[in-house]
């Protein structure tokens, strides 16, 4: 028999199995069926089971002693699947951004105060990017990091610079309030000399501001045809995902 891996979490594993016991079949169970699923005793799915409900991950029926799926499920389902809808949404127009301009094309969301490159087309020089999808840089020093900060509140880019001194968050609070300014962020490439950007704001079917694009160029110039092609091609993207406009 092997040994257990030391780095898996049992409590976490307990609890995704438990989740994975609701089904079409048993929309809703009680203790001892949860316990029978998971082959435990009754002690050990209570805990279990506590710890889901008081996470929202599962709801007591009212009234009874049975239990249900909860909200938070359901959060976790959106997430993910929200996140396939923008990349599938997000692909042709920027290639068709990148095809009319000869940029690169990006798309990126924030990662705490990092920008996490989601999609990379690169324009024909072969040098107008090179980052690659995964990659992760600082927000404030990029487009669409500084695009996406700028729609957070004051508290919000405070927690999330918690760690960092205070002149590097006054700098980067005082840079946000410029840029809400505008409906678009340019900015020169702090990690790919010679480069410029443009970005613009991807919103949901909310309004809310869940991911940002960039038009990037050697040596480029950020001309109004530039801006006006990467506005529409966020506003295209946006429209896919069911914002109003």
């Amino acid at each position: 028999m092997t040994n257990p891996d030391p780095y898996v979490v049992p409590g976490l594993v307990r609890g995704l199995a438990a989740l994975q016991t609701f089904g079409p079949q048993t929309p809703e169970q009680s203790l001892a069926e949860i316990a029978q699923a998971l082959g435990v005793t009754r002690s050990a799915a209570f805990r279990t089971v506590h710890t889901l409900l008081k996470e929202g991950y599962l709801l007591q029926v009212q009234g009874e002693a049975r239990y249900r799926l909860g909200p938070q499920v359901l959060g976790l389902s959106y997430g993910y699947l929200a996140s396939r809808e923008l990349l599938e949404v997000a692909q042709k127009p920027l290639e068709a951004l990148r095809d009319s301009l000869d940029w690169s094309a990006h798309l990126g969301v924030l990662d705490r105060r990092h920008v996490l490159y989601l999609i990379r087309s690169p324009a024909s020089d072969g040098l107008s990017s090179l980052v690659h999808v995964g990659s992760r840089l600082p927000a404030a020093q990029t487009a669409m990091g500084r695009l996406l900060l700028c729609h957070k509140t004051e508290r919000e880019i405070r927690r999330l610079m918690a760690d960092r001194p205070g002149r590097e968050v006054d700098a980067v609070l005082a840079a946000c309030a410029r840029d809400r300014k505008a409906e678009t962020v340019a900015h020169q490439g702090q990690f790919e000399t010679g480069l410029c950007s443009v970005a613009a704001p991807v919103c949901d079917m909310s309004g809310a501001v869940v991911a940002a694009i960039s038009a990037t160029k050697t040596s480029g110039a950020i001309t109004p045809e530039v801006t006006k092609r990467v506005l529409g091609t966020a506003r295209a993207i946006s429209k896919g995902l069911g914002a109003a406009g």
